[in-house]
């Protein structure tokens, strides 16, 4: 995964006043943090962010931060993204200081590949997992796991353990843990036979 880059500014003050200006700039207050570092409070330009968001990592990218200070060159992560109920746009954000060297967790969209046999058989896609919780290097971090429904036939499921991982990618959730099943057909032939 290829790093953005995106600017920051060290921010002296903070509180709910100066971080209501700082949203009529066009800017989002924020936090920088990490393993060996003091938080430092922060602003950020909210187009910019929110256009480093979309395309490839999506929330999970990684970011080279410019300016700030000692901040500057750092790699960080989005840990926390609050945005405002009745608006588009972001409120705060906090970034997380990250060694490309250590493991981080974070959390990864599950995406269903294909068609299942038990779909054309009549029977319903049950999505139970709609992400999944991994530990990786922050380079490897995927985009997505893709889950092939295929193959799944009626009354059948796919479970986390039976998941093809990316290389160095571990799953944290429950290995017996439901992903996706193929629910149906039985109680329509309970209704058949009652008829």
């Amino acid at each position: 995964m290829e790093q953005k880059t995106i600017s920051i500014e060290v921010r002296e003050k903070s509180g709910k006043g100066i971080a209501r200006k700082l949203r009529a700039q066009g800017r989002v207050p924020g936090v920088v943090y990490g393993k060996g570092i003091e938080p430092v409070a922060v602003s950020l330009d909210e187009k910019e962010l929110m256009a480093s968001m979309v395309g490839e990592g999506g929330i999970n990218a990684l970011f080279m931060l410019q300016g700030g200070g000692s901040l500057n060159g750092a790699t960080v992560m989005i840990a926390d993204l609050q945005k405002p109920s009745l608006r588009l746009g972001v409120n705060h954000v906090d970034l997380h200081k990250v060694s490309l060297t250590e493991k981080v967790r974070v959390h990864v969209p599950v995406a269903i590949v294909g068609t299942a046999a038990g779909v054309r058989e009549g029977g319903l896609l049950d999505v139970v997992m709609h992400a999944l919780d991994v530990e990786c290097l922050p380079t490897a971090i995927p985009e997505h796991i893709d889950v092939d429904v295929t193959a799944l036939a009626l009354g059948h499921a796919i479970h986390v353990g039976d998941l093809a991982l990316p290389a160095g990618v571990k799953v944290l959730d429950d290995p017996k843990a439901s992903i996706v099943s193929v629910l149906g057909r039985a109680k329509e032939e309970a209704a058949v036979s009652e008829a």
